[in-house]
């Protein structure tokens, strides 16, 4: 880097004035620029300067502000600066770049391994300290056989794919494989520290499981029928409609499973996510609660369980999940869901506007309009309902609007459900009627607050991010 000074003294008696033009090096370039005074462009040079030729001049040349001459800047040239400067960023930068980089990436490389072997760590120490109590542990190639290499595929949606299986003694499975989004392994851990050790003919049975680092699955007892979904829709007489017998006894079957989980284990067990997606269906049209993805289990002398967030499905969760100033969240969040189900199964949830002018209605609201005026709930054709269907009906809406009442200390509880299912439509008395809640979705909007297919959410109750789930001893 060059550049050239001009340099003129100021003129005195003892020297007059002189023009003195110098050639500068790096060295003295760099000198210059950092003895310059701005204010007063005065010059305060010391060292060795080179005049244009290469020569040196005699001696050496020092500028000093208390020199008898006092030399002013007249001309400052920059030859290659600017063209050096400009290079020398660029090769900064690119340098940083080529250096940074590499240098990020294995950063992030370095923290997401060991964010994943950390999460395996958790699963296999969880699964190693459970083993006795556990299913039956597959390695991921008995999965792949089981599967005829993932073959046949049962459904699929946010947790995963669902295919058909073949266990060695011929019986056939389920066999769930879990999808990226639940990758970090706590829905997979939920699943295993819950349904894996409890048995009841309502709660479906997991058969085994497998953990090959980031590869899990979890083997069912195969449902032929299905999920109760896939019947909502069908109006009765269809191939997949069931009988108002079927519907209630599918009801009741789900009332005791949930029951069970309530009070029936030596761990109680909240699902928080009871919707017709998750009662399957056997050869006999039994009902199976399934999919404990967001379920929460706790120790039976336990009174007070804290959260990190409440989940649930949007037409299925219950308010206090979403506001948490309507009450405390406990085991009658569950009931809540239990009775959106109810109204989904005598298909109110489905075909309750067709039967009313204002589609802005909440839906409750119209069904006490009805038993206010002595009119039985019917959906669709009255004839296909009978004395019977009537009868079912009246007595599963009953149980449904005691389940969704608003303040959960006035839900019952689904020891009490179970009870009243059982009992006769006459002896129910209708609940109080409840008001649409703050924050609360109407059934009949099928938006989805979440990012899965599943229609799931994930709720923040409080400032902290939990919530104390208040349990009845």
């Amino acid at each position: 880097m060059e550049g050239t000074i001009k340099l003129q003294h100021i003129s005195t008696k003892e020297q007059p004035a002189d023009i003195f033009t110098k050639t500068l090096g790096t060295n003295q370039f760099y000198k210059l620029l950092t003895k310059m005074n701005i204010n007063n462009i005065y010059v305060h040079l010391e060292g060795e300067c080179q005049d244009s030729s290469g020569g040196e001049e005699d001696g050496q040349l020092e500028l000093r502000e208390d020199s008898a001459i006092t030399w002013e800047v007249i001309e400052l040239w920059i030859e290659t600066v600017l063209i050096y400067c400009f290079y020398g960023i660029m090769i900064s930068i690119a340098a940083r770049i080529l250096i940074g980089i590499p240098f990020m990436l294995g950063l992030l490389i370095y923290k997401l391994r060991r964010r994943h072997l950390s999460m395996f760590d958790v699963i296999e120490s969880f699964l190693q300290s459970q083993n006795n109590l556990m299913p039956i542990r597959y390695s991921y190639s008995d999965i792949k056989k089981m599967t005829k290499g993932f073959r046949e595929k049962l459904g699929e949606g946010g947790y995963g794919s669902v295919y058909k299986g073949k266990l060695r003694s011929g019986r056939d499975v389920a066999v769930k494989i879990l999808g990226k989004n639940k990758a970090n392994g706590q829905d997979f851990i939920n699943e295993v520290s819950t349904i894996g050790r409890i048995h009841h003919v309502n709660v479906v049975r997991l058969v085994g499981y497998s953990a090959d680092m980031s590869k899990r699955a979890l083997v069912y007892d195969f449902m032929p029928n299905g999920s109760l979904e896939r019947y909502l829709s069908c109006q009765q007489g269809e191939t997949h409609s069931l009988s108002w017998e079927k519907k209630h006894a599918i009801a009741l079957g789900v009332a005791r499973g949930i029951e069970y989980l309530h009070r029936g284990c030596d761990m109680r067990i909240l699902h928080f996510d009871i919707k017709p997606h998750n009662i399957l269906l056997d050869q006999n049209f039994t009902p199976k609660v399934s999919d404990f993805g967001l379920a929460k289990s706790y120790p039976t002398g336990k009174s007070i369980v804290t959260i990190t967030a409440a989940r649930g499905t949007i037409g299925y969760v219950a308010p206090e999940l979403i506001n948490r100033c309507i009450g405390a969240v406990s085991y009658k969040a569950d009931v809540y869901s239990f009775g959106m189900l109810l109204m989904a199964l005598v298909g109110l949830k489905r075909d309750w506007i067709e039967n009313t002018e204002q589609s802005s209605q909440y839906f409750p609201d119209w069904i006490y309009d009805r038993f206010n005026k002595g009119k039985d709930i019917e959906i669709g054709d009255a004839d296909e309902y009978g004395y019977e269907g009537r009868t079912i009906t009246r007595k599963m809406t009953m149980v449904a609007l005691w389940c969704i009442q608003m303040n959960p200390v006035d839900r019952p509880s689904m020891s009490k459900v179970v009870e009243m299912l059982e009992s006769d439509a006459e002896t129910l008395q209708i609940p109080p009627q409840p008001s649409l809640p703050p924050l609360q979705v109407a059934p009949n909007e099928d938006q989805t607050w979440g990012t899965d297919s599943t229609d799931s959410i994930a709720l923040l109750c409080n400032a902290s991010g939990s919530v104390n789930l208040e349990v009845e001893a």
